[in-house]
Order: C-alpha cells, then sequence, then structure tokens
C-alpha cells in the first residue's frame, strides 16, 4: 500500500467498483476526498477520534465547496457542449485537469493534516471511513460497502 494519501487515492481508485462507488456516495453529498483520506486512515491504523475526524471535514468542506465543486460544476455543465464544440471542448479537458489539481491539492492538505496521528497498525476499513461518508452513506451503503470490502482486502 503506498504511503502518501495521493498515490494510495490513485492506486485505490483504479480498483474494480471503487470510482462508481466514489460517484454515487458524491451525488449524495458525499466528499471523496475526506472519504478516501478515511479508507488511508482505516488502513494506516489510525485509532478513530470524533474530534479528529471533524477536523479533517473542517478542512475538506470549504477547500471542496469553494474549489472543487464550482470547477466540477462547470465542466459538468459544459459536457454537452463540448460535445459539438471543439475549443469549448479543449477548454473542459483542461478544466478536467485543473479540478484534479485541486483534488489533488486537497489530499495533500488532508495528509498534511494527519501526519503525527499516531499509527496502531492496520485495521481494516471501518470507523473513519463510516463517520467521513456521514449522511451518504445512509443514502448509498452499497457504495460505501464497495469501498469497505476493497479496503478490507487491501488490509
Amino acid at each position: 500500500m503506498p504511503s502518501d494519501l495521493w498515490s494510495f487515492t490513485l492506486d485505490f481508485y483504479a480498483r474494480p467498483g471503487v470510482e462508481q462507488a466514489c460517484l454515487a456516495l458524491q451525488a449524495r453529498g458525499g466528499n471523496v476526498c475526506a472519504l478516501l483520506c478515511g479508507v488511508w486512515l482505516d488502513l494506516r491504523g489510525i485509532s478513530f477520534d470524533p474530534g479528529r475526524a471533524e477536523k479533517i471535514r473542517q478542512l475538506a468542506t470549504p477547500w471542496h465547496d469553494q474549489v472543487v465543486a464550482p470547477l466540477r460544476a462547470v465542466r459538468t455543465r459544459w459536457k454537452a457542449a463540448a460535445a459539438t464544440d471543439e475549443e469549448l471542448g479543449a477548454m473542459r479537458e483542461r478544466l478536467k485537469v485543473l479540478e484534479l489539481d485541486a483534488e489533488r491539492e486537497l489530499l495533500v492538505r488532508l495528509q498534511r493534516l494527519v501526519q503525527d496521528w499516531p499509527e496502531q497498525g492496520a485495521q481494516g476499513a471501518g470507523a473513519w471511513l463510516e463517520a467521513l461518508a456521514a449522511d451518504a452513506a445512509n443514502e448509498a451503503p452499497d457504495a460505501l460497502q464497495i469501498l469497505r470490502r476493497v479496503g478490507a482486502d487491501l488490509a
């Protein structure tokens, strides 16, 4: 398992079913970067702490709402028009790269936040993921179960 959150995210997201599960949770208000951080923390064996989970939310939510989500909204709005407008399509592709850069920056910031939290030994996906999924977990329990299962396979 990669030790840094960005590399872990790339590896984990590429596993079967993870992308679809993340998109389903995202559609229900889940913050995918926070969710993936939760899986990573669970796998690293960081003991769950509700106060620390709140710190993750306090860091992740504003960045997502003010940076990532607006980029995603514009990219999504342009999808249909970009199919027939080559220049707009090229701009949409650049916007997609910028959106990914914004997500990577959020993951770097999350790793910086949690880097000194002590490891207890791998325990598998669990408490962190559940807490950081919040209400999205209630609306997409199957998607959350996929992330748990894939995380458990890595433990």
